[in-house]
């Protein structure tokens, strides 16, 4: 059974579900590898304008499948191990390839929505969570650290101190507490339809100007006062050339 669902609905919503329900959606190779090729999938498909990640069965996910994963030495160096010169590995990729997809991202979660699972859904742009969902930064628990792009994702929502609290102590969190710290967006007891809803507010909008909010926030959220003023500079004469004038003109006008 494919570990990783992709259906494209009303043309340009993909909704991508973690699809292992026997095992709570737990984070094995192939899902790591199924949710990472299903993204890049999705950037191939420029229909696509919002993308909702989900999981099937009673739960969003229970994170790492640990046992699993540390059985085999195989397993653990397809995650750590970095190509090349590239920045980050499987194990962060999975999280990283939603923030760095250039549409909208949300987040759908129910029941629990553990240690590396959080940190996938951290990588959503926004994130939906039914009143009984349950939260961990829960790494701790196993004698690790989270390193699944977390380090850059949760210093964009919370404080040093209550993300150090979190992780050292692995301790679980209710939605309306969650809600409370700025880790999620929206509760709702129905997550699906109401990120369904949005994600059909964002299709009334123009794209370049929801995908480029995306891309200039994620980029200038840590940035200095100078590099934000840039990038701010820069993604606006994309979109006004694009809208308005060819590039001789608008060298021109400049």
């Amino acid at each position: 059974m494919s570990r990783v669902l992709l259906e494209i609905i009303d043309n340009h919503i993909a909704v991508v579900s973690m699809n292992r329900p026997e095992k709570y959606n737990g984070l094995d190779i192939d899902m790591f590898t199924g949710l990472v090729d299903t993204a890049k999938q999705i950037q191939k498909n420029k229909s696509v304008k919002v993308v909702i990640l989900k999981g099937n069965g009673k739960v969003f996910s229970s994170g790492l499948d640990v046992k699993n994963v540390t059985s085999s030495p195989t397993a653990v160096a397809r995650l750590l191990f970095k190509p090349g010169r590239k920045a980050s590995n499987l194990a962060q990729d999975v999280a990283l390839v939603w923030r760095n997809l250039p549409v909208p991202v949300i987040a759908v979660t129910h029941g629990v929505c553990f240690g590396g699972a959080l940190q996938i859904a951290l990588g959503a742009d926004f994130r939906y969570a039914t009143p009984d969902c349950e939260f961990s930064i829960m790494e701790g628990k196993w004698g690790l650290i989270p390193d699944m792009s977390g380090t850059i994702t949760l210093r964009e929502l919370l404080p040093i101190d209550v993300v150090k609290e979190l992780t050292m102590t692995a301790k679980v969190i209710s939605a309306p507490e969650a809600k409370s710290l700025g880790l999620i967006t929206r509760i709702s007891d129905d997550p699906f339809a109401e990120a369904l809803s949005f994600a059909h507010t964002l299709l009334e909008k123009s794209s370049d100007a929801v995908n480029g909010a995306k891309l200039l926030f994620n980029k200038t959220w840590l940035a200095s006062e100078r590099e934000a003023l840039r990038i701010e500079t820069q993604i606006q004469t994309r979109l006004i050339r694009k809208k308005f004038f060819n590039l001789k003109q608008l060298k021109a006008l400049l």
